[in-house]
């Protein structure tokens, strides 16, 4: 099918260049920046987009790009860094810029037409960058400009364009517009990437590749892994095992929902494991985030090894990975900055000796939501709150045992309810309680008491790249603060999260 090809050199925003153009019905991939020319040009792709980075192409360890790219013949659109990236290597000027461009800026239209067909003269875009471009390459017209003299370029014979802002991002108001212009306008690409058959076409390769053997799945109730053991089950039925972790760290009756909603909804062998005690015990005496990371994590890798060799006749293990999973494993240079590790083991122990299936290798997040929902799974299951992987571990914030991990289950559980009580769940796109290392004095009672602090944390978002915290009514946190505090023994203290991201980002630890 007709495909765009993303080179990654690093940006945040990657994963949503490629969501926003399948979400016009256009196949998107994201490959490194050094893939070769020939390879290039092997995929056939319609288009290429060089995303942003926090390179400078005057860095000594600078990512570059063969100038045989833009000979090609296939369009090309630079963003940001890509734009630097194309004037550097086509014989135009990079200057250090002298105080950066970040944030909303105004974007004046000085050629319109081409990329920019139906982009009003003024609008606001999205920046964030440092170096800029002085002088344009040979061949290249200025289409636009901003707080820079030079915010967009154009060479329309070559059908090579860039921009210096963030097009992807929802700040910049007709960057949908700029998008689709290069996907269909300048790329011809053909809308050719939908969801409706990818159920039937996968079923039917699941079957043909595990013909009569045996699947095993960890099974962890989120909605990536939930999406695969559905659909596989769809494909192969009991010759699917699913393994259930509960490591202690969970929401509150997680296991229980989880064995009633796979288990006996959708008639799913599972193997539920407790191993609580093993991860708590774990975790004593470590306080620092990545190290709890770290410690979950390894933990959770022996757990499921030591129960997958339960199953000795077993020649698959099934994986919900999902496409930015597989992004951020093949990424050269990977995002600007590593914010915390990623949970995903992202392969297997050397001696469980499994091929690996993983049927959503190729989807976005909200497209295994889609899929999810094809598949009959209840709605309130598929568009949960993103819960992170090592679940309540992080969420507690210092040093993590049992009796605090209790404490948050049933404060968080009380927030959500009201949540969903008050039709305000799906007005928000993250909702949870955090538990500080931080007691305070109260009164309750007419007695001191001298107990934990709570944080109420809702975001709002689009693409969980920036997001801002939810203005949730008055009266609404008013009836959690007191819920929480009068039902939950070890708080008497709420206290409301109102940090956007950035700087903040949406998880505390």
């Amino acid at each position: 099918m007709d495909k765009i090809l993303i080179l990654d050199f690093g940006s945040q925003y990657n994963q949503l260049i490629a969501r926003r153009i399948r979400e016009m019905g256009v196949y998107t991939e994201i490959v490194p920046f050094n893939t070769s020319v020939e390879d290039i040009r092997r995929e056939h792709p319609k288009g290429l987009i060089l995303s942003g980075g926090p390179s400078s192409v005057f860095g000594a360890e600078a990512a570059l790009v063969s100038p045989e790219l833009f000979e090609l013949g296939i369009p090309v659109l630079g963003i940001c860094y890509g734009m630097q990236l194309i004037s550097h290597l086509l014989g135009g000027e990079v200057k250090k810029g002298e105080k950066g461009e970040y944030g909303k800026s105004e974007f004046k239209v000085l050629a319109p037409g081409g990329l920019l067909e139906n982009v009003p003269e003024n609008s606001v875009v999205w920046m964030s960058h440092f170096d800029e471009v002085a002088k344009a390459p040979p061949g290249f017209t200025v289409t636009g400009r901003s707080n820079i003299e030079i915010a967009a370029l154009a060479d329309a014979d070559r059908h090579i364009y860039a921009v210096q802002f963030h097009p992807e991002v929802s700040h910049s108001e007709y960057g949908t517009q700029i998008l689709t212009n290069f996907v269909f306008d300048i790329c011809r690409a053909e809308k050719q990437w939908v969801l409706k058959g990818f159920i039937e076409t996968e079923v039917e390769r699941i079957k043909k590749v595990v013909g009569d053997r045996k699947v095993i799945l960890g099974l962890s109730g989120g909605v990536d892994s939930s999406v695969a053991a559905v659909l596989i089950h769809k494909a192969i039925g009991d010759q699917l095992t699913c393994i259930f972790v509960d490591t202690g760290l969970l929401r509150k009756d997680e296991g229980k929902k989880v064995m009633e909603n796979y288990g006996r909804h959708f008639k799913m062998q599972i193997k539920m494991v407790d191993a609580s005690e093993r991860f708590l015990g774990n975790l004593k005496g470590i306080s620092d985030p990545e190290a709890k990371r770290k410690s979950i994590g390894r933990d959770f890798v022996e757990v499921f090894n030591e129960e997958s060799k339960k199953f000795g006749d077993a020649a698959f293990l099934a994986q919900g990975t999902i496409y930015p999973d597989v992004i951020e494993s093949q990424s050269v240079k990977g995002p600007s900055a590593t914010i915390k590790s990623h949970h995903n083991v992202g392969g297997l122990p050397e001696d469980m000796h499994l091929q690996l299936l993983e049927p959503l290798r190729e989807l976005f997040k909200d497209e295994v939501r889609k899929v999810g929902v094809e598949l009959g799974i209840p709605k309130e299951l598929v568009y949960r709150h993103p819960f992170p992987g090592p679940g309540l571990g992080i969420r507690v914030l210092g040093e993590v045992d049992e009796e605090k991990v209790r404490i948050l289950q049933e404060a968080d559980d009380i927030f959500i309810r009201e949540l969903y009580r008050h039709n305000l769940y799906d007005e928000v796109s993250q909702a949870f309680v955090v538990l500080l290392p931080v007691k305070s004095v109260g009164v309750m009672g007419d007695e001191r008491t001298y107990e934990y602090t709570a944080a109420v944390r809702s975001a709002n978002t689009i693409d969980f790249m920036t997001a801002t915290w939810s203005r949730l009514p008055y009266e609404f946190l008013e009836l959690v603060s007191n819920r929480i505090i009068n039902e939950v023994k070890g708080i008497n203290r709420v206290v409301y999260d109102i940090s956007s991201k950035p700087p903040a980002t949406i998880e505390w630890e």
